[in-house]
C-alpha cells in the first residue's frame, strides 16, 4: 500500500441505527464531490462501488440486538470489500452508514495484518452488550463487540476474538459529560486497559492530544484503522447530536494527524444522516474537512 493510493468504498447502511437516514450518506459525499476533490489533490482514487442499500427498521422480535442479522452480514460484506482494497495494495475509505460496520473493516483488516490497533475517534463509546443496552441498537455496541462481547456471531465475524486486545484500542473524543453514554458503558471503560482521550481532556489542543494518542498505537501495532464518527463534531446532522462537540475544523486537525502516520491503513468515516442535511450544507463541510485531513498524508 502506497501513501496516495486509495479505495473508496460506500455502505448505505443504517442497519444497527436508531431511524433511517444513514443509509443515504455514502451517495451524499459522492454528489458532494468527495472523489473528485481527492483525485484534485493528486491521490490515486479507486472506486470501488456501494453495498446494496440497508436501511433500519423496527425489530421487535430482538428488542436488545435490533437487526443483527442485517448488521452480520453487512460486516461480511464490508470485510471482503476491505480485503479486496488491501489486496490492490490501496488504502480503504469506507464511507458509512452507522458505526456497526466496523466491525466488517477491521474483520478485513485482519486479514492481511495481525498486529493492528484501532483509534476510535467517536463521541460515545459504544461499549454496551445485549445485556446491558437500554435500546437494542447495535450501533451502540460496536466497541463491545471488538472486544469480544455480546452476540457471538457478531464479535467473531474476523479471522480472531476477540478482533482486538484493549491495548490495541485509543478511544479518543468520547464525550463524557453528555447523557448519551450510559453508565455500565462508563464502568466498563473504567475497569479497561484502553488509553482513554476523552472530549474534556483534548478540547484544548486536540491535535497535541491526538500525536499523544497516536504514539499509544505505534508503540503497539503495525497498522492501524482510523474511526471517525462526525458525531464527535457539533454538527447536528447526526442520529446523537452532541452540541458541545468539537468544531469541524477542530476535529479534522486532529484527524489529519492520524492520516498522516505511517501506520494508518484504513478510515472510516460513520454517522452522518442525510436526511437531516437536507441542504447539503453539512456534507459539504465535511467533504472539505476530509480532503484537507488528507493533504497530509503524502
Amino acid at each position: 500500500m502506497t501513501n496516495a493510493s486509495l479505495a473508496v468504498i460506500g455502505v448505505p447502511s443504517s442497519a444497527g441505527g436508531r431511524r433511517t437516514g444513514q443509509e443515504g450518506a455514502p451517495a451524499a459525499f459522492r454528489a458532494a464531490g468527495l472523489l473528485e476533490e481527492l483525485r484534485a489533490l493528486g491521490f490515486d482514487v479507486a472506486d470501488l462501488g456501494d453495498l446494496p442499500p440497508v436501511s433500519f427498521r423496527p425489530d421487535p422480535e430482538h428488542p436488545r440486538q435490533q437487526n443483527v442479522d442485517l448488521v452480520l452480514d453487512v460486516g461480511r460484506q464490508v470485510a471482503d470489500r476491505v480485503d479486496r482494497a488491501l489486496a490492490s495494495a490501496r488504502m480503504p475509505i469506507v464511507l458509512g452508514g452507522d458505526c456497526s460496520l466496523g466491525l466488517g473493516v477491521i474483520a478485513g483488516v485482519l486479514r492481511h495484518q495481525s498486529d493492528v490497533g484501532l483509534l476510535y475517534f467517536d463521541a460515545d463509546l459504544d461499549l454496551n452488550t445485549p445485556e446491558t443496552t437500554p435500546s437494542g441498537i447495535l450501533d451502540g455496541m460496536v466497541l463491545a463487540h471488538v472486544l469480544g462481547r455480546g452476540v457471538p456471531e457478531l464479535a467473531g465475524i474476523g479471522p480472531r476474538r476477540p478482533l482486538l486486545g484493549e491495548e490495541e484500542v485509543v478511544v479518543f473524543g468520547f464525550d463524557a459529560e453528555s447523557a448519551s453514554i450510559d453508565p455500565p458503558e462508563l464502568a466498563a471503560l473504567e475497569s479497561s486497559r484502553m488509553a482513554q482521550y476523552p472530549l474534556s481532556r483534548i478540547r484544548a489542543d486536540a491535535t497535541g492530544a491526538a500525536e499523544r494518542a497516536l504514539r499509544n498505537l505505534e508503540d503497539r501495532c503495525k497498522a492501524m484503522v482510523v474511526h471517525f464518527d462526525v458525531d464527535v463534531t457539533d454538527l447536528p446532522a447526526v442520529d446523537v447530536p452532541h452540541p458541545q462537540g468539537l468544531d469541524p475544523d477542530t476535529a479534522f486537525d486532529a484527524l489529519s494527524t492520524f492520516l498522516a502516520a505511517p501506520i494508518c491503513t484504513a478510515l472510516v468515516v460513520t454517522e452522518l444522516n442525510a436526511e437531516l442535511d437536507p441542504d447539503h450544507s453539512h456534507v459539504a463541510r465535511l467533504v472539505r474537512g476530509l480532503v484537507r485531513a488528507f493533504a497530509g498524508r503524502e
